[in-house]
């Protein structure tokens, strides 16, 4: 295969975003950048012997990252979206098509669309992580090929490529089990997610299935925030009701808030209490304990998802449409304690 617009890039020193805009003569940058960019692209088409860009690669796939109110989608998980984009990007340059990045807000998807309809990308991976069922089924009136990453709906007649929440929170209950604790907790955000959603309905199903009680005073309810995680749990624990011995985060932002309050009223973590995370963000391992908590296989994700865009993209009549869930790695760390053996009654 030829040269990629990434490689294209690196040799110019510039985004992957900024040659695309050379090549394809759009505003944005210098008549100098737009030049030095359509020389190098010169010089490399002679070195290979290719007589256009076209030689390059077989098209551009879009990547679209959308932020509907930030509570998710925001700095604190670019690690995160940037390890999507890692696997996306390996795998566009294996089938020989480049990546495109475009971020917007949830109240400009329509004006995108519209846009799109004249855009040379070939397909579009959408990031459903803040989106609605009704906002993602908008996406069906596009004439390219769409997969959505971060979200799962049955109903919805395109391809999405997600986290398996159920196999993750039932690994993480057993975990929890298998250190004989028996009164688990969860804490959880009401904002806005498919994710969100299906992490509460599959906490009730593994107590269920484990045959623990489903006790509604030990779920909490927390902003999605930091502080206001920190300053909600705060309040909970000063009310001085029993808690239990377990605690389940809906994610590591939430689970790290708890374990500062927990600590700031001479609780031990996890002497007195154990918790596990989702997500596995870098600041699990510098946490005091480190955090226990569910990795999930955003690489693959990124990589299947555009596997998808590209198979549709190439494949005449398209199969119908997929639903693709893949399992995370369990990571034990230190905020989980074993507690003693005792004979159920």
């Amino acid at each position: 295969m030829g040269f990629t617009i990434k490689q294209i890039a690196s040799i110019a020193g510039v985004s992957t975003a900024t040659v695309s805009l050379a090549m394809n003569n759009k505003p944005g940058i210098s008549p100098l950048t737009r030049n030095r960019i359509l020389k190098i692209i010169e010089s490399l088409q002679k070195e290979s012997g290719q007589s256009s860009f076209s030689d390059m690669v077989k098209g551009s796939v879009r990547f679209l990252k959308i932020v509907k109110h930030g509570h998710i989608v925001n700095r604190d998980h670019d690690v995160f979206i940037g390890s999507y984009i890692d696997g996306m990007d390996q795998e566009a340059r294996k089938r020989g098509y480049n990546l495109e990045i475009t971020a917007i807000t949830a109240n400009e998807i329509g004006n995108f669309m519209a846009h799109l309809s004249n855009a040379l990308a070939k397909g579009l991976i959408v990031l459903g992580t803040e989106l609605n069922a009704k906002e993602i089924l908008a996406f069906e009136a596009l004439k390219i090929p769409v997969v959505v990453v971060d979200a799962a709906y049955d109903f919805i007649g395109l391809d999405f490529v997600d986290m398996n929440n159920m196999e993750s929170v039932f690994k993480i209950v057993r975990h929890f089990v298998d250190n004989n604790h028996r009164d688990i907790g969860f804490l959880w955000s009401e904002v806005e997610a498919c994710n969100f959603a299906m992490r509460i309905a599959a906490f009730e199903k593994a107590l269920r299935y484990h045959d623990l009680p489903y006790n509604s005073k030990y779920l909490y309810k927390l902003d999605s925030t930091f502080d206001g995680a920190y300053q909600g749990m705060l309040e909970i624990l000063r009310r001085g009701q029993k808690l239990p011995t377990a605690l389940f985060s809906i994610n590591d932002l939430i689970a790290s808030a708890c374990i500062k309050a927990v600590k700031e009223i001479g609780l031990r973590i996890p002497g007195d209490l154990s918790i596990v995370g989702f997500d596995n963000l870098p600041i699990c391992s510098m946490l005091d304990p480190p955090l226990t908590t569910m990795d999930v296989s955003k690489k693959q994700i990124g990589q299947t998802a555009m596997r998808l865009v590209i198979d549709r993209i190439e494949s005449v009549p398209h199969p119908p449409s997929f639903k693709i869930s893949i399992g995370g790695e369990l990571v034990v760390r230190a905020s989980v304690r074993k507690l003693p053996d005792v004979p159920r009654t």
